[in-house]
């Protein structure tokens, strides 16, 4: 949902066909920082590619923000999630438990690296990966090398039941925290956590770079891999190559605008709590509307407020008169093991989803 006192959702606009109604969008970028400023230095100093110094700056500014060894830059969230699995060793033969209800991206990445996805449903206590069915599928499957816990919708998933199943189970814990750059889990800040951790900046998250993701990490090894096959595996600056490589990297130009919203982090999720506030004081009262949890373990920066009803029905139609009053509302990801992309796909669903 928008609220058009918010900063994150931009000005008001006039809606063509509409006369003079209000539109408040769902959710645009908030550039009133020094992302000018910045991206007019990359022009004056000719770094607009894939070189130059915001992006290593960038990397430095997200380690020090989540207290990891290693942070590199990526051209994509999803290619953020790819890389961490690359850099795990999976591949071909293995498989990887995601949430059953997260968007596309979390499986596409698992798929992007020759694997296969099996989807575990959430726990209603917080919308992330459910320990308990996680713990069931990893004592079932020992094909399953992984696990992808998101911290949905800008809360924190229990990372420390988490970690607890599958550090148990011998398996390597990634935490999806695309949408989560800011939020704590007891007082520690998600990307934190795991064998490595990811960030978007794609143009609807609390920080955008235009585009980007971001990988951290405590392993040297793994931060070796991902660095050196994102960009294209290449040698020695030589135009040879040891293996298959991808040409994720970010821009300077990206960065510069990221290193100018990151400097603003906490102002804009301070407005987003502001206005996820608002709309729990509005749904106190109501019973045909629940609000997302709020477990003790998740300090939220609230990146998008979600509510749940009763039935599919219900959602939709709400969406339609929010927009016939223009508020920018829609129905939110989909069970994914229901989905034709990933039919067949290994399952353990309790309903949730």
């Amino acid at each position: 949902m928008g609220d058009a006192s918010h900063p994150l959702c931009g000005s008001r606009l006039w809606c063509a066909g509409r006369g003079a109604l209000v539109v408040i969008p769902l959710a645009v970028p908030d550039l009133r920082g020094r992302e000018a400023e910045l991206l007019l230095q990359c022009v004056r100093d000719n770094w607009v590619s894939t070189a130059g110094p915001d992006v290593k700056k960038l990397e430095d500014e997200i380690a020090a923000l989540t207290g990891r060894k290693h942070a590199i830059a990526v051209s994509t969230g999803t290619a953020g999630l790819h890389m961490a699995l690359v850099g795990l060793g999976i591949g071909p033969g293995d498989r990887v438990a995601v949430p059953d209800w997260t968007f596309a991206a979390t499986a596409n990445a698992v798929c992007h690296a020759g694997a296969e996805p099996v989807f575990i449903d959430i726990s209603p206590r917080d919308w992330a990966i459910d320990p308990v069915l996680l713990d069931q599928a990893l004592a079932s499957d020992p094909t399953i090398r992984a696990v992808i816990a998101v911290d949905p919708l800008g809360h924190a998933a229990d990372l420390d039941a988490l970690f607890e199943v599958t550090q148990r189970h011998g398996v390597a814990l990634v935490e999806d925290s695309a949408a989560a750059i800011g939020t704590l889990y007891r007082g520690k800040p998600c990307g934190s956590f795991g064998a490595a951790s990811v960030f978007s900046f794609n143009g609807n998250k609390t920080v955008t770079a235009g585009g980007g993701g971001m990988v951290m990490t405590d392993d040297d090894e793994i931060a070796r891999i991902v660095r050196h096959v994102s960009t294209t595996a290449r040698l020695d600056g030589q135009y040879l190559h040891d293996r298959v490589g991808y040409n994720h990297r970010m821009t300077n130009v990206n960065a510069a605008i990221g290193r100018a919203q990151l400097e603003r982090l906490g102002e804009m999720v301070a407005a987003k709590r502001a206005i996820a506030a608002r709309y729990d004081a509005a749904l106190e009262n109501r019973n045909d509307m629940r609000r997302m949890p709020r477990p003790d373990h998740s300090w939220s920066t609230a990146w998008l407020y979600s509510i749940e009803l009763e039935t599919a029905d219900a959602a939709e139609e709400l969406v339609k008169r929010m927009d016939l009053n223009g508020i920018q509302a829609r129905v939110f990801w989909r069970s994914l093991s229901a989905q034709a992309a990933w039919a067949g796909a290994p399952s353990l669903l309790n309903g949730t989803s």
